[in-house]
């Protein structure tokens, strides 16, 4: 089993092995453990296969690209041409993607193999990846218990040796979070780094394509090779795209980071996380790193105001899932209306109704000012308030999730407890900016806890250079 794709890069070139071994290898792996983790929905193990001597072919010939070896999982928003595409939901039964998502053309152009698509929860939409048609994910470290959602399968996958990287979405934590409850690294971009061309929206303001791996290098040249703008996408940025995968390596300068006060002392968080992101701090300070406790008296309108503007950005969004033109339709239908009710109560899950319905009420004609109105204005209170922060500070520094992985159905009959999973996340969408979590160590049960780092806009390599280098340090 290869770790990162630097030791697959060395075994290719030492002849200890070829990608068409690597490739059977993975799939050996998802023969063996996916039918308990759930994590892969569907493997494309023929075509996978063929890619892979394809490519062995061109290593051969000396033109492969600078992904041979590099196998890669898609969770199940993002499209892949002429391969099924779900969300993890009954609604797009039988439909197939007609294109791929830019981030995955720009992979295959590098000679990445995509092995699958990935559980998740239902469109997005979930902290726990429970919500999906297909049955929960389950942890790899201890399946009686959650990766962490909506990118679950995608950390999964990861997690248990199944692929090299994963393609996630993190609209609101979903990389992050599941980074942290599976002992990975979750990088969410500056919004707009990435194009969304091909990835089925949830929030379109929020929603960002980030990666899931073992290695912060392995990240970093994944994002390089996918960042940059498109024309199909408008919000994609025309920023220029660094050379991530070199400035990784550069030791950061030691400077000013700041955490947030209430993220440490908050109720909710628990005993062990709240004693290793201390330890987090300490090994700062003694490298030299200036850390200091800031106030963010925001903090707890953060998430009321990610899902007000989320549900509502959702329940326009998926208003195009109607029965009409793909996916399912209600057999039991005998007229127009009834057809768009029928299915989509029958087709969608309850989160995602319960997400849409709320949208619905948000965007309505009585309720618009009070709700998404006032929402948008403290959206840019939140902006202004964290880019002050990280105009005096090189960095924030919080725990990544309150709690370890908890247990599969412990907060099924609780949405609001499974809201506040994403607390610490939700800022970095609401803002825009970077962050990734990476792990730094485990409880007393030897679950993963992560450390969320923030940085400023299009900041990521100095981001990555420094969670390299804090990685590196919190294994030590």
């Amino acid at each position: 089993m290869y770790r990162s794709f630097a030791e697959i890069r060395q075994a290719l070139s030492e002849g200890k092995a070829s990608v068409r071994a690597i490739v059977e290898n993975y799939l050996a792996q998802v023969a063996r453990q996916n039918g308990q983790l759930n994590a892969f929905l569907q493997t494309y193990d023929e075509e996978a296969l063929t890619r892979a001597q394809q490519i062995d072919q061109k290593i051969d010939a000396g033109n492969a690209g600078r992904l041979a070896g590099m196998v890669v999982g898609l969770k199940d928003v993002i499209c892949y041409q002429n391969h099924p595409l779900q969300a993890a939901s009954k609604i797009l039964t039988g439909f197939h993607s007609q294109f791929s998502a830019t981030v995955v053309a720009r992979l295959l152009a590098e000679d990445a193999i995509i092995l699958g698509r990935q559980n998740c929860d239902e469109f997005a939409m979930g902290s726990s990846s429970e919500n999906s048609a297909f049955g929960p994910v389950r942890n790899a470290a201890d399946p009686s218990r959650v990766p962490g959602g909506s990118s679950g399968g995608s950390a999964v996958a990861v997690q248990a040796y199944m692929c090299t990287a994963s393609l996630g979405t993190d609209t609101g934590g979903s990389v992050r979070q599941p980074a942290s409850f599976c002992g990975l690294v979750g990088v969410k971009p500056t919004y707009g780094r990435l194009s969304r061309h091909g990835l089925l929206a949830y929030a379109s303001s929020f929603d960002c394509i980030g990666t899931l791996t073992h290695t912060v290098e392995d990240a970093a040249l994944l994002l390089e090779i996918m960042a940059g703008a498109d024309q199909f996408d408008s919000t994609a940025s025309t920023h220029p795209v660094s050379s991530y995968s070199i400035e990784v390596h550069k030791a950061p300068t030691p400077g000013k980071i700041a955490y947030i006060r209430e993220t440490i002392e908050s109720e909710g968080i628990s005993p062990e996380v709240k004693t290793n992101i201390l330890r987090v701090i300490e090994i700062l300070r003694r490298e030299g790193f200036k850390v200091e406790p800031v106030d963010f008296p925001l903090l707890p309108y953060v998430l009321p105001t990610y899902y007000i503007l989320t549900t509502a950005e959702a329940s326009t969004n998926l208003a195009r899932y109607d029965g009409v033109r793909y996916g399912y339709r209600s057999p039991r239908a005998t007229d127009l209306e009834s057809m768009y009710k029928l299915t989509r109560s029958e087709a969608f899950g309850k989160e995602v109704q319960r997400r849409i319905l709320l949208g619905t009420f948000v965007l309505s004609a009585s309720y618009y000012d009070a709700y998404f109105t006032k929402a948008q204005r403290v959206r840019r209170l939140i902006m202004e308030q964290t880019q002050a922060i990280l105009a005096q500070y090189d960095f924030i520094l919080s725990p990544t999730s309150p709690t370890t992985a908890f247990k599969i159905g412990e907060l099924s009959d609780n949405p609001l407890q499974m809201y506040l999973a994403d607390i610490f996340s939700v800022q970095a969408n609401v803002v825009g900016i970077p962050a990734v979590s990476i792990p730094c160590g485990t409880d007393a049960t030897g679950l993963p806890i992560g450390v969320q780092i923030m940085a400023g806009l299009f900041e990521e390599a100095k981001m990555l250079a420094f969670a390299r280098f804090l990685m590196e340090k919190c294994a030590n």
